[in-house]
């Protein structure tokens, strides 16, 4: 055919929690709940109204831990209505689905082709003129580059590989699958769907190497629109590589610079002016939000006193914005302005000066390494544990030493500091 359309996507983990809002009830909990099915539904509702001939799934169809075989049937009948619509759908098994117990046992439609774990494998549609390669994972931990295993591309045809894979290595990801990204180039594909990484992004063009990201962000790491690629191929070549933004609730991380702030009013200011560009930017969606403020301010020693009346005076803002805002979590790392009543020669003065001055005893700190080994060994199994770890060896230190300040500078605070 001179021209079609196919939709290549990702990761999609269906039914994955959003980490972070767990804490949330109500009619909150079951908007977050559902959240990447809606995604995914509107992933099929887009297919259909945008004629796609087929359909890409990259890996990662559902989560690894994920029980609950009422989501193979609600994947099952997504991929019906793509049948019934004509769209056949091209599947592989990433590192999630491949220790997940039903992924490779669903009874999946005519429709969908799942490639297999034993090698690549080629599907051809002659009345596309299209040739489509795969390989599912075997199980999690694949270390080997598996698309060295990929068959050469059919002569005269729009060849594409589908692979899920840390190309050339990502920070935050396992190096599943690795390959490089010369290596796909030069394979002779017109078109790489890549899986894997939960961030759109087009690696090279000419020929395409593309990752859709994922359907849904599932934590404050994963932020900004998520979605899948919707791609034009015109007479044999890529003609157009689009993403399409599905996601159902938005995550956001934001800094509000409070520097030079005095009062509570500027600082409800700056944060709503914030507030209204990533509402804006959300059109609609439910925001998640991790919010940070930072800067020299004179509210910094308030701020730090008592962290549940701040917390409170921080959704209020929010509400005044919209309610459709959920705070994930609330970070001070706002300073004192350099004034000169830090150099006063008071008693006061002399301890607030001792305290900046001081530094952290290795006794204290090899103390509170333990605690945190302890916590964190208790913990399910994270690839994240050591970041966790430095992040709050890093952290409490500095925390301490602002509440003693805030403490010795502002005494009449004393009482309701929250420690």
């Amino acid at each position: 055919m001179d021209e079609f359309r196919f939709l290549h996507a990702a990761d999609l983990h269906l039914d994955s929690p959003l980490l972070g809002l767990t804490e949330k009830s109500g009619d909150y909990a079951r908007l977050v709940a559902d959240a990447s099915r809606r995604a995914f539904n509107d992933m099929v509702n887009l297919a259909i109204e945008s004629k796609c001939r087929f359909v890409v799934l990259a890996g990662d169809v559902f989560d690894g831990d994920l029980r609950d075989t009422q989501c193979g049937l609600f994947f099952i009948n997504g991929m019906a209505r793509l049948q019934a619509a004509g769209i056949r759908v091209f599947m592989i098994l990433g590192n999630h689905d491949a220790e997940n117990r039903f992924a490779r046992h669903l009874h999946i439609t005519d429709n969908v082709h799942l490639f297999a774990t034993t090698g690549a494998e080629t599907c051809l549609m002659e009345d596309l003129g299209v040739a489509v390669h795969g390989h599912s994972f075997p199980r999690r931990d694949v270390r080997d580059n598996i698309a060295r295993q990929y068959p050469p591309p059919v002569p005269g045809l729009f060849n594409i590989g589908i692979l899920h894979t840390a190309c050339q290595g990502r920070e935050g990801h396992e190096t599943y699958a690795p390959c490089t990204l010369e290596q796909l180039v030069n394979h002779g594909y017109q078109y790489w769907a890549l899986g894997h990484i939960h961030t759109h992004e087009i690696l090279h063009r000419d020929p395409y190497v593309v990752y859709a990201g994922n359907l849904q962000g599932r934590h404050a790491r994963e932020a900004g629109p998520k979605g899948a690629s919707l791609v034009t191929v015109r007479d044999g070549k890529v003609a157009d590589v689009e993403p399409k933004v599905l996601d159902a609730v938005r995550w956001a991380c934001e800094r509000v610079d409070l520097t030079n702030t005095i009062t509570h009013e500027e600082m409800g200011t700056r944060i709503r002016s914030t507030m209204r560009d990533v509402v804006a930017q959300a059109q609609g969606r439910p925001v998640a939000l991790r919010l940070e403020l930072v800067g020299a301010t004179a509210l910094h020693a308030d701020l730090l006193r008592d962290r549940r009346e701040l917390k409170l005076e921080i959704e209020a803002i929010l509400a005044s914005v919209s309610d459709q805002i959920w705070l994930e979590r609330l970070k001070v790392e706002t300073s004192a302005p350099v004034r000169p009543a830090m150099l006063d020669p008071s008693t006061g003065g002399r301890i607030a000066a001792d305290i900046r001055a001081a530094a952290t005893p290795d006794a204290l700190l090899a103390e509170l390494d333990t605690i945190i080994t302890t916590i964190l060994d208790r913990l399910p199994l994270s690839d994240r544990k050591e970041e966790i770890r430095a992040s709050i060896l890093h952290d409490v230190p500095a925390r301490a030493r602002d509440l003693a300040l805030s403490l010795v500078e502002n005494p009449e605070g004393a009482d309701n500091a929250d420690q």
